[in-house]
């Protein structure tokens, strides 16, 4: 029981964390490319960044398996490089749960940015500063709140993330089980104990992490 109980956590955390990482990399660089600039087609790009927020997890684990699988290019060029098909794999899960969290990061980031004083930000240019260098001393720490809002509702989106998952990463014990999957199968099975003992872990995991984020914004 302790064994069977034990590996989905383990394994769900460590995937939101991956995920996370990569959710944040990509969150802060295109909600900062994307703050306060105006140009044509920026309505596209910002419906396409915010679409796993509204399409079924199914159909986000259809195109992930399109995209990726071994009859895509990018699949194909994946499998050569690591020499296994990516589908089926913890980086599966990574990847399905990346993709579902990214537009939270992102859009907490941008909001974070876009109330950024212009002025302030020009002045350092004026006297001198990078972009990198302004960028990390300055639009990160005044945004500080924005982002670590969108981090912690991504890594507990991350944590949960289910129906894509299933059907690109699959439900292999040890491998690719997370707790969600896990909870599923339990069920299936009328193991009801250890259902609600994922169930419990998970609700309490989230709780601690939203709590925590309406701490934050409280102060």
């Amino acid at each position: 029981m302790t064994t069977d109980f034990w590996s989905p956590v383990k394994l769900s955390i460590q995937v939101a964390a991956v995920s996370g990482v990569c959710v944040l990399i990509l969150g802060l660089f295109f909600a900062k490319v994307m703050a306060n600039k105006k140009f044509k087609g920026k309505s596209f790009v910002e419906t396409f960044f915010l679409l796993p927020l509204v399409l079924p997890p199914s159909v986000v684990g259809f195109l992930l398996i399109v995209v990726f699988g071994r009859n895509s290019i990018i699949g194909q060029l994946m499998e050569w490089i690591f020499h296994q098909p990516v589908m089926f794999t913890w980086w599966a899960a990574v990847i399905s749960s990346t993709v579902v969290a990214f537009p939270l990061m992102y859009q907490s980031a941008k909001t974070g940015f876009e109330g950024i004083d212009e002025d302030i930000e020009n002045a350092a240019r004026v006297d001198g500063a990078k972009e990198v260098q302004l960028f990390m001393t300055i639009s990160i720490p005044l945004a500080f709140q924005s982002i670590i809002s969108g981090a912690i509702l991504s890594f507990a989106r991350a944590l949960g993330e289910f129906g894509a998952t299933l059907m690109f990463a699959g439900n292999i014990p040890g491998k690719t089980q997370t707790i969600s999957t896990a909870i599923y199968v339990a069920m299936d099975a009328g193991n009801m104990e250890l259902a609600w003992l994922w169930v419990s872990s998970l609700v309490i995991i989230s709780f601690l992490m939203l709590i925590g984020l309406q701490l934050m914004k409280s102060k």
